[in-house]
């Protein structure tokens, strides 16, 4: 996702690439846009898998990156369950498979019917990856937006910012292991 923040108007975007698009990969070749982070893992390109992602995006939509962030399972889960969940609402009937660190099994079958939901960290996982719905990654591309601004919408009510605030350093103890960016403690505070 391809986040987009103007600090003077106060405003922001996202747009979701999807995941098999064909574009040109630095210093490779053509492939899926979702490769690029795999090859700069695999080839230890200067700044790994999100730098050699980012520069792909950047060639291809022509806008400049400034910044990164990229979140794995367990410190997203862990996140969201330290705010207690976050709110969503379902529009259709989705099949879910919620999972349950450190078992990995995903065994679990949920169905969610249409209504509003408050979601741990592993169902709202589970609910922004899954892809077997009519729409395929649109669907999937639209719900990991709504999931993301129901994190915001946690983060941003107007209760919870100042004990956000006050215990961000720990928060950011907690998740950063399974945090990649190249944004700053402060820089995330800000945004």
């Amino acid at each position: 996702i391809l986040a987009t923040i103007d600090p003077v108007t106060k405003t922001a975007g996202m747009l979701s690439i999807p995941r098999d698009m064909w574009v040109y990969i630095p210093g490779f070749d053509y492939g899926k846009i979702n490769t690029a982070y795999y090859l700069g893992e695999t080839y230890k390109v200067p700044g790994g898998g999100p730098a050699l992602a980012a520069e792909t995006v950047e060639r291809f939509l022509g806008v400049p990156i400034d910044y990164y962030a990229q979140i794995d399972f367990v410190a997203f889960i862990r996140l969201v369950d330290e705010l207690g969940g976050a709110k969503i609402t379902v529009e259709e009937p989705i099949t879910i498979y919620p999972i349950e660190f450190p078992s990995l099994d995903g065994s679990r079958k949920v169905t969610l019917e249409p209504g509003r939901y408050r979601l741990s960290g592993s169902y709202l996982l589970a609910y922004a990856r899954e892809r077997h719905t009519s729409g395929g990654d649109f669907d999937r591309a639209k719900r990991t937006q709504q999931v993301i601004m129901a994190i915001r919408d946690e983060v941003l009510s107007l209760n919870r910012l100042p004990e956000l605030v006050s215990k961000a350093p720990k928060l950011y103890e907690e998740v950063s292991s399974g945090l990649r960016t190249n944004l700053n403690l402060k820089q995330i505070v800000q945004l």
